[in-house]
């Protein structure tokens, strides 16, 4: 069955995270993607452990193949003639290019935007970038922390009295670069179908950051009340909206936001006096009080408690418990992918876009060797044996790579 972007041909410039999902997410959807990568060490994250036994070496890193299954793999040397060629030959015959170089990189290189798309005025060129094309900090270096900080984010998250607290997944990275380049690249390629004309989608991961705050933005814009980090309703204000601690060390989730779920919460625990302590402060003997009632009981109780009243609690599991969980099983947010050489199955997780009619295939392709698929795609541009054994010689490509290189990520 074939995916809903079957036939959308994607050149992928970008490494690590952000590019990374972008086109992840692209190629489960069908789309067809071409990692293009330096005749170096490539996109860094192939070097990162932990690693999967028995797996090609370029291809044996657990978080390169949670990101770059269902994709294929190309060296060029984009410093040098020849590999600038082939990147505008490829720019002909792909309909979106994916990069997430400072701006200006590609420019200097002679394969910008503008010249890109003298060779395809169809293509959309999406940069990934921390501060956009434009704008004071363009040209500054950062991570998803430092865009967080800067957006405010940071600032917000955590306890009133302690340290601004770091979130565990990579809030601006996926959220504010990865889901904003597939949504703008999408965006482009509709207008496409009516002007026929590509375009740039500038995608700061500053800015997306940035538009999480969108309700709590709008009411500073409003009033100019400046929020307080743990002083927001949804981030520690209301006794009805946190996580609290059990009899046994564990903690539950308590969402019971709406009258009708801390209700539902009180009657069913036997504290009916707690209903009109629902938004009490932290600190305060009401939110003492519901703590001191959330543990009465263990994690194991709350979650049998809350299959019986619909109230909004729920277990805060850790990562094994949550990978295994039934809700995960059903949803097949967990997928088994065949990596050659490997000694078992790889277990990633899934692909989080359901569409009933054409859906996703999150385990089609593996994740591929560094420039495993040069020949094959150089041989496709017209590009004879010798011609490509001329190109290999120079160093303008290269083939797959069995070298182990050192991950700045570690290990």
């Amino acid at each position: 069955m074939s995916g809903p972007l079957t036939g959308l041909k994607v050149l992928d410039l970008s490494r690590l995270l952000p590019g990374g999902f972008c086109s992840l997410l692209l190629a489960d959807l069908g789309a067809e993607v071409l990692k293009v990568e330096d005749t170096g060490m490539g996109d860094y994250v192939r070097w990162s452990p932990p690693y999967v036994e028995g797996a090609e070496d370029s291809a044996r890193s657990a978080l390169f193949l949670s990101l770059n299954r269902n994709k294929r793999s190309i060296r060029l040397d984009l410093k040098s003639d020849a590999g600038k060629e082939i990147l505008l030959r490829l720019a002909r015959e792909h309909d979106v290019l994916l990069e997430s170089f400072r701006p200006g990189v590609l420019d200097r290189l002679g394969v910008g935007y503008e010249r890109l798309k003298q060779e395809n005025p169809g293509l959309v060129y999406c940069a990934i970038t921390g501060y956009g094309q434009d704008g004071p900090k363009r040209d500054a270096a950062g991570h998803d922390m430092n865009y967080l900080a800067l957006g405010g984010l940071l600032g917000l998250t955590g306890d009133p009295d302690g340290a601004p607290i770091q979130a565990a997944g990579q809030i601006a990275d996926v959220g504010g670069g990865a889901l904003m380049a597939a949504v703008g690249i999408l965006a482009a390629l509709r207008e496409r179908e009516r002007s026929g004309l590509g375009q740039v989608v500038d995608v700061s991961m500053f800015d997306g950051a940035l538009s999480f705050l969108a309700m709590i933005a709008a009411q500073t814009l409003a009033d100019g009340v400046v929020p307080r980090r743990g002083l927001l309703p949804l981030s520690g204000q209301f006794a009805c909206y946190r996580p609290y601690e059990c009899k046994d060390g564990g903690w539950v989730a308590c969402g019971a936001l709406e009258p009708k779920f801390w209700q539902a919460w009180c009657r069913g625990a036997g504290r009916e006096d707690l209903i009109e302590q629902q938004f009490a402060a932290p600190g305060s003997d009401g939110h003492r009080a519901v703590e001191a009632a959330f543990r009465e009981r263990t994690r194991e109780e709350w979650e049998a408690f809350a299959a019986e009243h619909d109230c909004c609690v729920e277990p805060v599991l850790d990562l094994p418990e949550a990978l295994e969980s039934e809700l995960v099983r059903a949803r097949e947010m967990v997928v088994e992918l065949d990596q050659p050489g490997a000694a078992a199955p790889v277990r990633l997780l899934g692909l989080p876009i359901k569409l009933d009619r054409t859906p996703g295939d999150p385990a089609r392709a593996p994740g591929p060797a560094l420039g495993e698929h040069t020949d094959e795609v150089l041989s496709a541009l017209g590009y004879d044996a010798e011609a490509i054994g001329a190109l290999k010689e120079s160093g303008a490509v290269a083939g797959p790579t069995t070298a182990q290189q050192e991950s700045f990520l570690g290990g």
